[in-house]
């Protein structure tokens, strides 16, 4: 029986390490991958003043 729970500590162990590396490895590559996808956004001007946009904004008005 003692054997047993030491395979299964062991075993446990070895589970918990083969979960832990990836995520590991993902909490250091994240952050530069987020700020990679932040500086590629452009930035917003607003709304565009089109035929389209003062159709709507007409159409909702109470």
């Amino acid at each position: 029986m003692d054997n047993q729970k030491r395979d299964n500590s062991r075993r446990n162990f070895l589970r918990g390490v083969a979960v832990a590396a990836p995520a590991a490895v993902a909490v250091a590559v994240a952050p530069k991958a987020a700020a990679k996808v932040v500086k590629d956004v452009p930035k917003s001007r607003g709304l565009r003043d089109t035929e389209h946009t003062r159709k709507y904004l007409e159409s909702a008005r109470f």
